[in-house]
């Protein structure tokens, strides 16, 4: 969602990708979101009707009527990294179903939210959540240090789409594999399916659709292994992408 349907500099979804949508399902094909978002943090499709959502990058995967997927974190994977940050504390976001929370914020939480508009979650006592159902969690360390902290959850594994966070998220929760409970449920198949992207996280998902299109704005790694890279999000890119491959 975050560089691909809303802007960084405006924080909002540009009018031409909503009417794009808007005519992409008028001609009867199926639109879903694939995001590292919660639940709670899709106010920003300001009731667009999808066909589906995945999201927590795959972990909670739902339609207006249904949950048809979630996965959760270990809890005694969790429990590890409660101890771990009792001995090196840093900023750490816990997802449940409708919310999230962080252990402390700081600077880099603030710069998050500057970003996304979604990250202003308050800060608490953490210590019961290896007894809550935990979707993700949003570790702030550099990549030298999310080595070591998936040495304590083994169960688990890191995605990562800016530089001063990593998202971990239970073993075989992915994009992807979201993308793959919703053709089962809807009897698509995989040859029919596209997908866009801009971040690290939207690499499996790329790689495992039949079209895979990047933003302008996406990294050099994205935009490596797609099919095709349009304009960045505040130039009309999913426009001119479906536009491209005539879907309009």
């Amino acid at each position: 969602m975050d560089g691909t349907l809303a802007s960084f500099q405006t924080h909002q979804i540009p009018l031409s990708t909503f009417e794009t949508l808007k005519t992409l399902k008028n001609n009867g094909i199926k639109l879903f979101i694939a995001t590292g978002r919660g639940k709670d943090g899709l106010d920003i499709l300001q009731g667009f009707p999808f066909d589906g959502y995945i999201t927590l990058n795959g972990q909670y995967c739902f339609t207006d009527e249904e949950v048809i997927y979630e996965n959760t974190i270990d809890s005694q994977d969790i429990q590890n990294l409660l101890n771990y940050l009792d001995k090196k504390p840093f900023p750490c976001g816990f997802t449940e179903e409708h919310t999230k929370y962080f252990n402390m914020r700081n600077h880099l939480v603030d710069e998050i939210h500057e970003i996304t508009h979604n990250d202003n979650h308050p800060a608490r006592d953490c210590r019961d959540v290896a007894q809550q159902k935990i979707y993700q969690c949003m570790c702030f360390v550099d990549e030298k240090e999310e080595i070591e902290v998936l040495k304590v959850m083994p169960h688990c594994h890191a995605s990562r789409w800016y530089p001063t966070f990593c998202d971990i998220s239970p073993l075989g929760g992915s994009k992807q594999h979201g993308i793959d409970q919703f053709l089962k449920y809807y009897h698509i198949d995989l040859a029919h399916t596209m997908a866009f992207g801009d971040g690290g996280n939207d690499i499996p998902m790329l790689k495992h659709v039949a079209l895979s299109i990047a933003m302008k704005n996406a990294n050099d790694k994205v935009k490596a292994i797609v099919d095709y890279v349009t304009d960045d999000v505040d130039h009309d890119s999913i426009y001119k992408a479906c536009k491209h491959f005539q879907l309009l």
